[in-house]
């Protein structure tokens, strides 16, 4: 990479994007290579991709809005059908690392749910199937879950969390380190 590519990447903006309910790295599936390609497309910049679950980090002197629409209609193209892109900073993605209330707790076994919009007032009232063992805690547009005994046979509903997507506290903070690279 030239002098002046590495001066044009240093003036922009880094951005984690994570996709929802959307299959990925398998046969029929979108590869993450095609996901990274995609990404591209948009005119992003130094594209990587995070274990074949929708992870994507790269760096864009377009808005976060934009990032987002672009990535989500490239997608639509691509898969024919709609793909929820939820978009952070690589400051946005380290401060919810850095904002884990469980910090105890193994990481997979926390998970943070990601909204676009600010988490509702309600979401508390409105969660069916907690366990004992399981925790909510509610941060401005992320929620964070701690499975006390893993998430595989919870019966945990957060309505509020049906339009994001989760990553656990091990994938958010090696996305976190990756941004800020």
């Amino acid at each position: 990479m030239g002098l002046i590519d590495r001066a044009t990447l240093s003036f922009m903006n880094s951005f984690v994007a994570l996709l929802r309910a959307v299959n990925v790295g398998g046969t029929g599936k979108l590869a993450m290579s095609d996901l990274k390609a995609l990404c591209e497309a948009t005119g992003a910049k130094s594209v990587r991709t995070y274990i074949a679950s929708g992870n994507l980090i790269f760096k864009s002197n377009q808005s976060k809005s934009q990032v987002k629409a672009a990535l989500e209609a490239r997608l639509d193209a691509f898969t024919g059908k709609p793909v929820v892109v939820i978009v952070r900073t690589a400051t946005e993605m380290a401060k919810v690392a850095a904002e884990n209330p469980f910090p105890s707790a193994p990481g997979n076994r926390i998970l943070a749910i990601f909204l676009d919009e600010l988490v509702p007032s309600n979401t508390l009232k409105t969660v069916t199937g907690q366990a004992a063992h399981e925790e909510i805690r509610l941060s401005k547009r992320e929620i964070y879950v701690r499975y006390g005994e893993g998430m595989g046979q919870s019966k945990l509903r957060i309505p509020a969390a049906k339009e994001g997507t989760g990553r656990n506290m091990n994938t958010v903070a090696k996305l976190a380190s990756m941004a800020a690279e």
